[in-house]
């Protein structure tokens, strides 16, 4: 599955989440069975190498996703402190993410 990040820069070792309208950038995770197969850099949410997101996760719940939802793809939102790609992830594997939305 893949899961994708809007990030405030292109280091994916140090970028944090970012707000959709002031992101660098995506990082694009490849997530399967609780490990992470690859993390890239990406100008757009869905890369030519990522056939379907299936999970986006935005910095607060009341970012501008219908569009996301509309293409049926789940959108998340991180808790307080859950800055670094890193945390993101590990806040995923656990269900520790919260549902975006109406």
């Amino acid at each position: 599955m893949f899961i994708s990040i809007p990030v405030d820069n292109e280091n994916l070792q140090e970028a944090k989440i970012a707000k959709m309208a002031e992101a660098k950038g995506w990082a694009v995770i490849d997530f399967d069975e609780g490990v992470v197969k690859s993390m890239q850099f990406s100008d757009s949410y869905r890369p030519d190498f990522a056939d379907w997101i299936d999970f986006i996760v935005v910095e607060n719940r009341y970012e501008n996703i219908i569009d996301f939802l509309n293409e049926g793809i789940m959108v998340l939102a991180r808790r307080e402190g859950q800055d670094r790609i890193e945390d993101i992830i590990e806040a995923f594997k656990f269900k520790e993410l919260d549902e975006a939305g109406f």
